[in-house]
């Protein structure tokens, strides 16, 4: 049981050459100025957090100069690009014209629709993706896409959340008890895994999101978890500890066989897919403190990933890249979470971050962005880092505190 709540607990915390990714801002672009004009002729509900959305979008994507607030004037426009909005309320969703201008011509038009109000935080995000790839400018699709949360609601009590990236749209999909560690099972999103401390044993469960139907997946009576899923959604890297041991172990979907990967006699977790699916890279004690290592899918031989830090908790790959949190101690005697970036083929490390907790750290689809747990006192906050960049975003939680999260 003590090696059980041990285990856990680091569960629970996971929260040389020339490398392109690693250099910081290599990629210098021009960026355009940009402003966003509201022609609408009604108010409606939403319609000014839309606009104010709409703003913050571009910012994040960092390719634009973004002037701050709305205009309401088509006419007086000064920058050199202007989105000019026209939302009409349509029954219970809304409808928008949107056109593009620059300070001498129209650039393009387009038209949406959504059903439903309270999902006008991915509209924002529809025009914004719309008109970056119209400019040709580095892809930002990532931001159409749902993150998925487990939220702390009171003792004992976390419940499985669905939202944008900038946590204006929620909605629960799992409550009641302790469900924690949610994972995407594919890329479309249509379905997700995570486990419930519900039951006599810790399970794995698969929910259907358009459904709402779930199947359960495999129990084990230490612990599961479903660190991460095969690029095809045949694989699962599970953590499971059936005898006091927490190892690695991979799932196939299709026959529900299970194959252990990791045989050390202390904590292995938290694996993940690296090189191709060649690889995987796992948390282990192995040194006495958690740390960063990975070894060949089939067979070989266990390497140290990482030699800088003592307490390097929670990873996430792309490629051939690694981003981890790493325990650190600031000037004034007090210990940050700092996250880093390495590649499998370099020595190169870059730090992310430079102050406060910053957990739990998960790439996006094209690999320049990563979003990141803050904790803030009692309160946590979804971190975007855009590594192109060097730039970061913020976007708090108004409710509750993030125990992982996924996208």
């Amino acid at each position: 049981m003590v090696r059980f709540i041990m285990v856990l607990s680091l569960m629970v915390s996971l929260l040389g050459a020339y490398d392109s990714t690693i250099e910081i801002v290599k990629k210098i672009q021009k960026k355009q100025s940009i402003s966003v004009v509201d022609s609408s002729n009604s108010s409606f509900l939403n319609k000014s957090k839309l606009l104010n959305l709409i703003v913050g979008d571009l910012k994040v994507t960092t390719n634009f100069n973004v002037k701050d607030g709305i205009s309401n004037n088509p006419a007086n426009i000064s920058e050199k690009l202007a989105l000019i909005c026209d939302f009409k309320q349509n029954g219970s969703g809304i409808s928008a014209n949107i056109t593009v201008k620059n300070s001498s011509k129209k650039l393009y038009s387009k038209s949406y629709n959504i059903s439903r109000n309270n999902r006008f935080a991915f509209l924002a995000h529809s025009i914004v993706v719309d008109l970056n790839n119209y400019l040709n400018l580095p892809k930002v699709d990532w931001m159409k896409r749902y993150i998925i949360f487990s939220k702390y609601t009171t003792s004992g009590n976390s419940s499985i959340v669905i939202a944008d990236y900038t946590l204006t749209f929620q909605k629960t999909v799992v409550s009641g008890g302790l469900n924690i560690f949610p994972k995407w099972a594919n890329k479309s999103q249509s379905a997700f895994y995570y486990t419930s401390y519900n039951g006599a044993e810790p399970t794995l469960y698969k929910v259907d999101v358009s459904s709402g139907s779930k199947s359960r997946i495999a129990s084990s009576s230490g612990m599961i978890v479903c660190s991460d899923v095969s690029s095809d959604g045949s694989k699962l890297l599970l953590t499971m500890a059936p005898n006091d041991q927490a190892d690695i172990y991979l799932y196939d979907v299709y026959s529900g066989s299970k194959t252990r990967l990791t045989t050390y006699n202390g904590i292995d977790v938290g694996g993940n897919f690296v090189d191709a699916g060649a690889r995987i890279v796992f948390i282990s004690n192995r040194l006495g403190y958690p740390n960063v290592f990975s070894k060949p899918l089939h067979g070989g031989k266990v390497s140290q990933m990482v030699y800088h830090g003592r307490n390097n908790s929670s990873c996430s790959t792309y490629g051939k890249y690694i981003v981890y949190s790493s325990r650190e101690t600031n000037y004034a005697g007090n210990n940050t979470f700092n996250i880093y970036l390495i590649s499998t083929r370099t020595d190169s490390i870059r730090k992310l971050t430079n102050s406060g907790k910053n957990m739990y750290p998960r790439f996006g689809t094209y690999g320049e962005t990563v979003i990141f747990i803050k904790h803030m006192g009692s309160r946590s906050a979804i971190g975007v880092l855009r590594l192109n960049a060097n730039r970061s975003f913020l976007f708090p939680l108004s409710i509750g505190k993030i125990q992982s999260i996924d996208w």
